[in-house]
């Protein structure tokens, strides 16, 4: 994706930035998780599936807005996240 092209480009290029950036989490009991996947459609049911037989998973439904695929397909985007341990390997 050309992030130099016009206002629409470039805020969807910043927004994917933003999500390259998201990487851990911390929920309310103080569980540790780390973000694995994000995306949507039968990729998302693979990545899910995958994830669910090595540990914990939890998903998280993202704004799509902007992002055309998604958008025009009516598709949903989500994160997967994995509960990790206090070293980052997963529970």
């Amino acid at each position: 994706m050309n992030c130099n092209k016009d206002d629409a480009t470039n805020s969807v290029c910043e927004r994917m930035a933003i999500e390259e950036r998201v990487k851990e989490r911390v929920d309310e009991a103080g569980n540790r998780w780390t973000k694995v996947y994000v995306g949507g459609g039968e990729h998302f049911q693979n990545w899910l599936e995958q994830c669910k037989e090595l540990g914990e998973v939890m998903v998280e439904e993202v704004d799509a807005t902007g992002y055309a695929c998604f958008e025009q397909a009516g598709e949903s985007l989500y994160r997967i996240w994995m509960k990790t341990d206090e070293n980052g390997n997963v529970d």
